[in-house]
């Protein structure tokens, strides 16, 4: 458990690039986004993890940092992990690793990026045909240039 007089000496048992671990719970650096000890093993109805899942949906929060911070905000305030926490992380903020990536990676891919839309050379334009093309005009109704 973290020593209550550690915020007072100045010294943090923790920190990253984004988040500080303090003597009562976990603050985002930046932000001053602040997760109390007491909460940080609260869970939703589904059995999830809280944090993980609400924190995915701030854009201003960096997976990795975040993941490592939490990691050790739950060992500090001896809160103890299960194989929910993984499913919330990845449920969140997507899978670690992942296409194009090795499998030692410590980087997130998100779930919107897994299953995007690869994006396609440009389709070339379908010719205009029909009675809209003998009124020089596209099916949309607009006027289509000369030698078009």
């Amino acid at each position: 458990m973290i020593d209550a007089d550690l915020d007072r000496t100045g010294t943090v048992p923790f920190e990253n690039a984004a988040w500080r671990l303090l003597s009562d719970g976990l603050e985002h650096r930046d932000t001053g986004y602040f997760i109390e000890a007491d909460l940080l093993g609260r869970r939703r109805d589904d059995g999830l993890w809280d944090w993980p899942m609400h924190l995915a949906e701030k854009r201003w929060c960096a997976p990795r940092l975040f993941r490592e911070a939490f990691l050790a905000a739950l060992d500090a305030f001896g809160v103890a992990r299960d194989a929910a926490l993984a499913r919330s992380f990845v449920a969140g903020f997507g899978a670690l690793a992942g296409q194009g990536r090795t499998a030692t990676s410590t980087e997130f891919v998100a779930l919107g990026e897994v299953f995007a839309r690869k994006p396609s050379a440009r389709r070339p334009a379908m010719p205009v045909t029909g009675p809209a093309a003998r009124r020089g005009l596209d099916p949309a109704g607009l006027r289509v240039p000369a030698g078009a």
